[in-house]
């Protein structure tokens, strides 16, 4: 057996905030979910993380899938995450990651996770990631992190996830997880890190693109219905969604630290976020055969991230040769 590497159990385990029933959009997408968990259960801070979230892009057809970038993390928080060549039988290096002082993150099939019931779990196949903190082969047994929680499981599942009774259809991206020193918030590399992600963020208004998308595709939907519709939020609307709550949660951080301003911009950014969820509701209308037109919606969340970011580039004096999204 291998593990826990840190000290948690599955049994009354408590999520971050980010993750609370309260909030707009309750998850964000596997990865970035996992590491506010990871970061959650270390004492750190993760909010400042989610600085990406000023960077993000729409490349015509789907939204940016928000990560907390390596970089950032070993700024940050002394966590040096990279690929590795995955050469041995998938478990072995998991294993071996855990008994070095390593997590990993690695990339598997959902349909063998309990804790996505009543979604994919025994449903239908699809990849997502999770950080495997303890290991027993033994008894056959796998503590995770996924999504908004820290999970269990055990037999058949255990067994299938890692290919013990047949041999896995692809071979996983799995990452090393080094702690180079004791994982806590350098609040001093903060700004660097802000301000690498203003310098990359599109010089067009990520959400004007989103915008233009969504409105085409209204009578795509009506014709493809709901099977389709899921994935198609998922990576436009629901990233966007996810991307304006946690700029917002980032600006309120800012206004804690000297700031002053940023919470005015915080509150642009969450209306991005509910705008995101409404139109959302709007187009699975939409999917079930009906006219719907999310315009006015639409339009108010281009204007309020193009506020918020006008916002956030005076409260921290951005050079004006940096891209400014319109």
């Amino acid at each position: 057996m291998t593990g826990p590497l840190l000290p948690v159990t599955a049994t009354g385990y408590g999520p971050h905030p980010i993750h609370s029933s309260q909030r707009i959009w309750t998850e964000t997408n596997c990865y970035v979910d996992l590491w506010v968990e990871i970061l959650h259960t270390l004492h750190a801070d993760p909010v400042p993380a989610a600085v990406s979230a000023f960077s993000s892009r729409f490349d015509g057809w789907q939204w940016t899938f928000l990560k907390f970038r390596p970089e950032d993390l070993v700024d940050l928080y002394g966590i040096d995450v990279a690929e590795m060549n995955v050469w041995r039988p998938p478990v072995e290096h998991l294993e071996h990651n855990l008994a070095a002082g390593m997590l990993s993150t690695v990339e598997v099939d959902g349909f063998w996770l309990p804790d996505t019931a009543g979604t994919s779990y025994r449903e239908h196949h699809t990849k997502t990631t999770i950080a495997p903190n303890r290991i027993d082969c033994a008894a056959e047994e796998l503590e995770y992190f996924h999504n908004s929680g820290y999970h269990l499981l055990r037999g058949e599942d255990f067994r299938s996830l890692f290919g013990v009774e047949r041999a896995p259809a692809f071979t996983p991206y799995v990452e090393q997880v080094r702690f180079n020193r004791e994982p806590a918030l350098d609040e001093e590399r903060f700004e660097t890190v802000l301000r690498r992600h203003l310098r990359a963020r599109p010089i067009e208004n990520p959400v004007a693109g989103l915008a233009r998308r969504v409105q085409a595709d209204v009578a795509w939907l009506r014709q493809v219905g709901l099977e389709a519709f899921h994935p198609w939020t998922f990576g436009t609307l629901r990233q966007c969604g996810a991307a304006g709550e946690l700029a917002a949660d980032v600006c309120e951080f800012m206004e804690s630290r000297g700031y002053r301003g940023a919470a005015e911009a915080a509150v642009g950014f969450r209306a991005v976020a509910e705008g995101a969820k409404a139109v959302q509701f709007r187009m699975s209308r939409a999917a079930r055969g009906r006219h719907v037109d999310p315009g006015e919606q639409l339009g108010v969340m281009v204007r309020e991230w193009a506020r918020s970011m006008a916002i956030v580039d005076a409260v921290v004096a951005v050079d004006s040769t940096a891209p400014v999204a319109r």
